[in-house]
């Protein structure tokens, strides 16, 4: 039983990304087509999901099609009751199944002044008086959710849930453009980047460039606020520690300097994720700790 999704470049896409996390974060089987949201190809890339005309899009695996991320987290929470996607407590699922429906439907100013961007920070954005309207209801919501539901864990009640999913891209756009909010709410915004799901799909994003890169500020860029990498460098040459790649188990073909030690995988994609964010990945971090 696999679930089928695509979507668009995973360096900007926050919708695409909350269709990933809310498979990935919760054990579900599905395999990703990425589709030319930048590259002008994704109307025909869609075409077989028809009535889809954005990402994500998602094909169930009775054959249903999805074309709204909101449409895919309450189908997913329909099929699949005995994972907590929203919380068990009655009073606490109705926030965060009424956070989750807010975000999908709110926070224009934000979106629209700024857009997702995983590669970098941007110092001394100026946020508009509609965005900090925006900012002001999210901090409201957050630490509503956190105050009253958030003993049990780090996550806005407590247990990750499909509200962390559809705030994941706004914490990434607070943390971006260095907007202001509170302190409850930027260590919100640190455990969203800390989390290794986000961090593996910002890291696959990261093995693709742009040029020109989308979404340009006349702005100083500054490093991605969140988790320093593991120092990493793919090379042409030396002996690798492992034979198989930790990903597929395949001959190695390809080579990084992690750390000061040379590790060998099947192919440029499985290298160049690593590279983008080491400690992201169980499988690396298994081989590497031996």
């Amino acid at each position: 039983m696999t679930y089928e999704l695509y979507i668009g470049d995973r360096t900007f896409s926050s919708w695409s990304m909350r269709g990933w996390l809310m498979l990935e974060c919760f054990d579900l089987p599905f395999k990703t087509t990425v589709v030319g949201l930048y590259a002008g190809t994704y109307k025909e890339e869609l075409a077989a999901l028809a009535p889809a005309r954005t990402v994500p899009a998602m094909r169930t695996p009775q054959g249903g099609i999805l074309t709204d991320s909101l449409a895919m987290a309450e189908t997913l929470a329909e099929a699949h009751p005995d994972l907590p996607l929203y919380p068990t407590d009655p009073k606490a699922r109705a926030l965060a199944r009424s956070m989750t429906c807010e975000m999908h439907s709110g926070y224009n100013a934000l979106r629209g002044d700024c857009p997702m961007m995983l590669t970098h920070g941007w110092q001394g954005f100026t946020p508009s008086k509609d965005v900090l309207n925006d900012l002001a209801r999210i901090d409201q919501l957050w630490t509503m959710a956190r105050q009253q539901y958030g003993a049990g864990g780090p996550w806005l009640f407590g247990a990750y849930s499909l509200a962390d999913v559809f705030f994941a891209p706004v914490a990434a756009r607070i943390a971006t453009y260095g907007l202001p909010v509170s302190d409850l709410a930027q260590d919100y915004v640190a455990t969203q980047l800390a989390d290794p799901a986000f961090r593996r799909w910002r890291a696959i994003g990261a093995t693709k460039t742009y040029t020109p890169m989308p979404y340009r500020h006349d702005l100083p860029q500054v490093p991605w606020p969140g988790p320093t990498p593991m120092n990493a460098v793919a090379v042409d040459d030396g002996s690798a520690e492992n034979a198989a790649c930790p990903y597929s188990g395949g001959p190695v073909t390809h080579l990084a300097q992690i750390e000061g030690r040379t590790f060998g995988f099947c192919n440029a994609f499985c290298r160049d994720k690593t590279v983008a964010d080491a400690a992201a990945w169980p499988k690396f971090m298994a081989l590497f700790e031996r």
